[in-house]
């Protein structure tokens, strides 16, 4: 189906998990080593940066504290409503490489994927779809409400944007360089089991994910320059074009309805840092933001 799209906001460096709050955008830019949000009339703010590192996976406790992911130091901090950050848990046990994405669930634990192995290195050496024919597994990670950190799966893919149904009972999870979509039933402790593919994706990869109303997931597409909506069981039910390559998707808006797609011309660090040529696309779509993040 095609939609209108536009380009909110420019001048980014890589924008990564966006997550729609108090009628604002709020997203990690990577290379700025900031925290920031936009609303939609395309006003950027730095809501605070990181003196040593790159944010990414975001997500909000019961009691409003922002949950961040500090990539290069593999932990997770904690902004207090505040503004002071401390330190909330250490990934290092159970992630390999740069920590990445995340999920908040309802009661403040979460669940954290990560690169698994150095990407943008063996990428630049191998090329991308050799990366994505041979490539280390990583696991993932459950960071319970109280800092604890155990790993709740192997064998992971590049374990990427993460969504929780409405009912709080299931994980979907992206694995990027798998090209599907993996859920997993939660249990009452946090802990997950019932593993199973909920839909392959390629020739598409899915990075940074939302889930709809009618219960399909858009997917960002980090080797194409679109957004994807896929049902379970692999059917593409829509797709909206980007004006970069796209790695991450929320929606949000006033009523739910508006596509957010982070843009830029690569993820590669030395070409991604080099320039703020990152942007924020958006578009209207026709099934509203459903559970988490």
């Amino acid at each position: 189906m095609s939609r209108n799209t536009r380009v909110l906001c420019e001048g980014l460096y890589f924008g990564e998990a966006p997550r729609w709050r108090d009628g604002r955008l709020w997203f990690s830019d990577f290379y700025a080593r900031a925290v920031k949000s936009v609303s939609l009339a395309g006003d950027v703010r730095v809501e605070f940066a990181l003196d040593d590192d790159a944010p990414s996976g975001l997500g909000w406790t019961p009691d409003g504290a922002l949950l961040v992911v500090s990539m290069a130091k593999r932990r997770v901090l904690k902004r207090a409503p505040d503004g002071a950050i401390t330190v909330h848990a250490d990934l290092s046990p159970v992630a390999a490489f740069l920590s990445n994405d995340m999920v908040v669930d309802a009661e403040g634990g979460a669940y954290a994927g990560d690169f698994g192995f150095d990407f943008h290195d063996e990428a630049l050496k191998r090329g991308e779809m050799a990366v994505f024919a041979d490539h280390p597994a990583t696991k993932l990670a459950r960071i319970a409400p109280d800092g604890l950190v155990t790993a709740v799966a192997d064998e992971m893919h590049f374990p990427n944007g993460s969504v929780i149904t409405p009912d709080g009972k299931t994980l979907i999870v992206g694995e990027t360089l798998a090209a599907r979509l993996t859920a997993f039933d939660i249990g009452p402790d946090g802990t997950l089991s019932g593993r199973r593919v909920w839909a392959p994706t390629w020739p598409r990869a899915p990075d940074g994910i939302c889930l709809d109303a009618s219960g399909a997931v858009w997917i960002a597409n980090p080797v194409g320059p679109e957004c994807a909506r896929i049902q379970a069981g692999g059917e593409v039910m829509d797709t909206v074009a980007t004006s970069q390559h796209c790695y991450a998707c929320m929606l949000g808006g006033e009523d739910g309805r508006t596509l957010f797609m982070m843009t830029a011309p690569s993820s590669i660090p030395a070409r991604a840092a080099a320039a703020p040529k990152g942007r924020i696309d958006i578009a209207t779509v026709d099934s509203p933001h459903a559970g988490l993040p």
